[in-house]
């Protein structure tokens, strides 16, 4: 009986691997085409319009000619570096969706089914470990590229992720001193029942949510790829594939970091003034899971607008804004929260 559990466990959760990894993979691949369309409509112009009615089929178009593309590995690359740096920027990347809970949970033959791959106490952490790797990427590729344009990228890269990182770290000791835990099902749970953490920290918002453009090497924070300055950045040297699979995770990380956001501030699967205890289990999930898709959709489209809005900073001004102006604020933050939680006897 024992053993049985244990397997229907882990098939479970094989099954929600696969779906949460394929509808990422999915939601990444047409983010792309959004990103597209977003630009289009605020320059003005249509966008892709011929692959697909209205350009649906514009992503797998985009995946069939990377996918022929000439693979070229440089003669002077260190060449098992050069194709690992791409595979762990992927793999970091889709790592972190283990942790976040996409709704409460269905009801099957009489089983409830949590709908979280893994709901470890101590989510963010885990969160902030996966992230920290994907650097590791960007340098491993850009070292093994042997060129001098690429290395400059992956420094940017590395020197822009860990000062933000910084200011990233602080502003969830904040929440954590709100919340008393770092699960992120129970920060869900406690949202739920009361407010949603924006009211208590929008400060601390507004800094995470700087820092996520930072993470995610979206624009103005684009410094690693600046063409006008890099000829490409770090994956200058790849093409094919390779070249894919950095690019991908750049949209992969931008979904997750959307996911995580939601969850920590916006109550995530969520919805204001709805009892879930009114609706069947299995509908009450589907509820959360649109309402969830919801707010990540609306974080997708602020992180392409800003991209198209913003221009790119100097690489002294980025410095600037996470050194001198985002982790002092990120320290106030933490100093009043934590006042007020003394002051209030919390």
């Amino acid at each position: 009986m024992f053993l049985a559990i244990d397997l229907l466990l882990l098939l479970e959760k094989l099954i929600l691997i696969i779906i949460v990894v394929m509808a990422t993979l999915g939601i990444a691949m047409y983010a792309t085409l959004g990103e597209r369309k977003v630009a289009a409509f605020m320059q003005d112009r249509r966008g892709p319009s011929r692959a697909g009615p209205g350009g649906i089929l514009q992503p797998l178009a985009d995946g069939i000619k990377l996918f022929f593309k000439e693979e070229i590995i440089p003669d002077f690359s260190s060449k098992w570096l050069f194709v690992m740096g791409p595979a762990l920027a992927m793999l970091t990347a889709i790592m972190s969706s283990a942790i976040i809970p996409w709704g409460d949970h269905i009801v099957i033959a009489g089983k409830n089914v949590p709908l979280v791959i893994a709901d470890v106490n101590i989510g963010i952490l885990y969160v902030f470990g996966v992230v920290s790797l994907g650097v590791y990427g960007i340098m491993f590729g850009a070292w093994a590229s042997n060129n001098k344009f690429s290395l400059i990228g992956a420094l940017r890269a590395a020197s822009q992720i860990i000062s933000y990182e910084l200011a990233l770290g602080i502003t969830l000791i904040a929440l954590l001193m709100v919340t008393g835990t770092l699960s992120l099902t129970e920060m869900v749970k406690q949202q739920q029942s009361g407010n949603w953490n924006i009211i208590y920290q929008p400060l601390g918002f507004f800094i995470f949510l700087v820092c996520a453009f930072a993470e995610c090497n979206r624009t103005p924070f684009d410094l690693p790829e600046a063409e006008n300055e890099l000829t490409g950045g770090y994956h200058l040297e790849y093409s094919s594939m390779k070249l894919g699979f950095y690019l991908f995770a750049e949209y992969i990380n931008m979904f997750i970091s959307s996911a995580v956001m939601a969850t920590l501030y916006f109550g995530g699967y969520d919805v204001p003034f709805l009892d879930e205890s009114l609706l069947s289990p299995n509908i009450a999930a589907l509820v959360g899971i649109v309402a969830l898709m919801i707010k990540i959709t609306a974080f997708i489209f602020f992180f392409m607008w800003v991209r198209w809005t913003v221009p790119r900073f100097r690489y002294d001004q980025l410095m600037n804004l996470g050194w001198k102006i985002l982790l002092p604020l990120a320290l106030f933050n933490m100093i009043v929260t934590g006042a007020v939680i003394l002051f209030l006897g919390k």
